[in-house]
Order: structure tokens, then sequence, then C-alpha cells
């Protein structure tokens, strides 16, 4: 069941109890929080979005725990609205579906509905402002890894893809990544049967979705640092 709320975001709720290892335990049987943000600025090529939403949504709902999600949707996503969906909405999981450009950001709307980039910096510093909150962040988009990377300096579990992805990848991965959350396994389990989804599809994608840590983009961080006064 849908209802409006600001943001043009659709939210409804499932009965989905999660308690699995990764951080996925319900603390005091708190409702896991999704926050689906979907983009496709005019001037870029269609994508199957609304497809990807409709099978998260349905994989849940057929899930064994269903009832401790709920789930917010925002759909022709401008730049200003994801800060504002996740001050409302208060997600422990953010998914961002639409199109990447590598080094150069993730496209999302401006005022006009044309292309607006935000690049690595920037969606990391958002992110970094809401990291006692969020959880998990997945960006299904083309080079997505940039932004992953840095995102995953604040954010325990961050998915980017490494390369180009098709709709059909892109769908298969989700439809794996949230089956398995809403069979209360963790997020390195979910990210490996999204993977495990796009291969038994008989996709060559399966290697495209890359999972990113907190703890081993820190590590990262340091070492880069370390090599620049060696």
């Amino acid at each position: 069941m849908y209802t409006s709320i600001n943001l043009n975001i659709c939210q409804f709720s499932y009965a989905l109890g999660l308690s699995g290892s990764n951080l996925m335990i319900s603390k005091n049987d708190q409702i896991r929080k999704i926050l689906l943000l979907a983009a496709n600025p005019r001037g870029s090529s269609l994508l199957r979005l609304n497809e990807e939403m409709r099978e998260i949504k349905e994989g849940l709902k057929r899930s064994k725990y269903r009832d401790k999600y709920s789930i917010a949707i925002a759909e022709a996503v401008r730049y200003r609205d994801i800060h504002r969906a996740i001050l409302e909405y208060e997600p422990q999981i953010v998914h961002f579906s639409g199109h990447g450009s590598g080094e150069d950001g993730l496209l999302f709307e401006d005022e006009s509905g044309e292309i607006k980039l935000v690049d690595a910096e920037a969606i990391a510093g958002l992110f970094q402002l809401f990291a006692d909150q969020v959880e998990c962040v997945v960006l299904n988009a083309c080079y997505s890894k940039y932004q992953a990377l840095e995102i995953a300096q604040h954010i325990n579990y961050v998915v980017g893809m490494s390369q180009e992805i098709g709709d059909r990848s892109a769908i298969e991965f989700s439809v794996g990544f949230y089956d398995a959350l809403g069979a209360d396994r963790g997020y390195e389990f979910a990210y490996k049967l999204g993977c495990n989804s796009i291969q038994m599809a008989g996709i060559a994608e399966n290697l495209t979705p890359q999972l990113m840590m907190k703890r081993e983009a820190l590590l990262n961080s340091i070492e880069e640092s370390i090599s620049k006064y060696v």
C-alpha cells in the first residue's frame, strides 16, 4: 500500500524482521528502512528503473521476514532531493539506480530535468554526515566504483559498479541482493547472491558489482597517504 509523502516519495511497509549478521541485527525489532532513489535525466539513455523497483518490492513482499521492512521510493531525483529524502525518511539502506559517468560523477536531474553531475567527493561528503545512520549504500549505475570508494570511507558497506552494467544485470543484482536481506542474511552474503544472480541468468557481468567496506577503504587511504611520503 502506498501513501504519498514529501519529495514525491512513495512509501509503504512490509513485515520483515532482520536479525542476521553483518550489521543486519535489528535492535529492539527496529524496522529496516530502505530508500530507493531513481534518476534518468533528459538526454540520458532510457533505463528500466521501474522494473528494478518493482522487482525489489515484490521480492521483499514475498520474503520470510516481511514484517520489519519499510521502503520509500523517490523518482526523477534532483541533486538536492538526496539529502532531503535521507533527512525525511532516515534510512539504513540507500539504493541509487541510474547513470554513472566514471570519475565525472553520478547523473541526477537539475531543476529543469536536465543532467546534473555529482562527483565522488560531494556525494561522499553527504554520506559522511549520515554515517551514524546509514549502514549500506548501493550504487546501481555504470562506473560508480569511483563514488563507492569515496563513500566507503564513511559507510560500512558500499556497492559500486566497476564498469558499464546492462539493465538486465542491474535488475538481477538487485533481485538477489534484496532477496538475501529479506531472508535475514547480511550485506556481504547479499552482495554475493546478487552477483550470483547475474551469473545464473547467463550474463557475463557478475564481476562488475564491487563491494567496498569501510575498514578496507580506510586502510587503502592510509596506505596511499604513507606512500606519498616514502
